[in-house]
C-alpha cells in the first residue's frame, strides 16, 4: 500500500454482478465512496445495501445522454470523480465471423467499446477540471485482447479496441495527472463464466472445465491500484487461473 490513504469518490459500471459487484465491494470495504452503476435497479441496491456510502444508479453504458447524466450527478453530489472502474460488458454470441448476426455485432460494440469510450469520456472531464485535478481510470479488458478463445470473435476484437483506447488515453492524459490500465482477466468466477468451469470450448472442438479464480481477488487488485499515489502508473497488468489453457489456447 502508498501508506498515504485517503477516501475517494469511484464509479464502477457492471457492478450489479461479477467482477463489478466484488470491486464495489472491495472498495466500499476499505472506506471509499462508490457510485454502483447498471441497468438491473435490484441488483444495484442489493449490493449497496448498508452502505452509507454506496449510491446506485441505474445506467445504460451505451446511452451518452445517460452517462453524461450519471457523471453530472457525481460531480454535483460529491464533488469530483477519483476513480472509474470501466466493467460494463458482455460475451455476446458465440461465433464465427461468418456466422455473426447485425444485432449481436452492434450489441457488443455498443456496450463493450462505445459503453467504455462513453464513461471514460466524462470521467476524465471531471478529473481534468476538478482540484486536485486527476484520477485513475481502470479498463477491464481480458485475455481475448491478446489470445481469443474459438467461436468469439465480436468479443476478442471489442476487448482489442479496448488495448487501442487504454493506451491512447495513457498518453493523452498522463499530463493531466490521470493514471490508465488495463486489466486484463481470465476465468475470474461470475455469472458471465459461469460456463467455464462446466466445459469450455477449445480450438480442437472439445468442451474442457478450466480452472477459475474467485472475483475476490481481482477486487484486492483493483483496490491496491486505486490506493496507489497517482504518481504511480500501471499501464496494464494480467491476472489468471494459473493452469487455465491461455499461451496459444493449449
Amino acid at each position: 500500500m502508498s501508506g498515504t490513504f485517503r477516501t475517494q469518490v469511484a464509479v464502477v459500471t457492471g457492478a450489479g454482478s461479477g467482477i463489478g459487484k466484488a470491486v464495489a465491494t472491495g472498495l466500499l470495504e476499505r472506506g471509499h465512496t462508490v457510485i454502483l452503476c447498471g441497468r438491473r435497479e435490484s441488483a444495484l441496491k442489493e449490493v449497496a445495501d448498508g452502505w452509507q456510502s454506496a449510491a446506485s444508479v441505474v445506467t445504460d453504458v451505451t446511452d451518452p445522454d445517460a452517462v453524461r447524466s450519471l457523471f453530472a450527478g457525481v460531480v454535483q453530489t460529491h464533488g469530483r470523480v477519483d476513480v472509474l472502474f470501466n466493467n460494463a460488458g458482455i460475451f455476446g454470441r458465440e461465433a464465427r465471423i461468418d456466422e455473426l448476426d447485425d444485432e449481436s455485432w452492434q450489441q457488443s460494440w455498443q456496450t463493450n467499446v462505445s459503453g467504455y469510450v462513453h464513461c471514460a469520456r466524462e470521467a476524465v472531464k471531471a478529473m481534468m477540471s476538478q482540484q486536485p485535478r486527476g484520477g485513475r481510470i481502470i479498463n477491464n479488458a481480458s485475455l481475448s485482447a491478446h489470445v481469443p478463445r474459438p467461436r468469439s470473435v465480436s468479443y476478442a476484437i471489442t476487448k482489442s479496441a479496448i488495448s487501442g483506447l487504454t493506451a491512447s488515453m495513457a498518453l493523452d492524459l498522463r499530463e493531466h495527472e490521470i493514471a490508465v490500465t488495463q486489466l486484463d482477466i481470465g476465468n475470474a468466477v461470475s455469472e458471465m463464466t459461469r460456463s467455464i468451469s462446466t466445459g469450455a470450448l477449445q480450438p480442437d472442438g472439445t468442451r474442457v472445465a478450466e480452472a477459475t479464480i474467485d472475483a475476490s481477488h481481482v477486487a484486492d487488485v483493483v483496490c491496491h491500484l486505486v490506493d496507489l499515489p497517482l504518481d504511480v502508473a500501471v499501464p496494464s497488468l494480467t491476472m489468471m487461473a494459473r493452469t487455465m489453457p491461455y499461451f496459444g489456447r493449449g
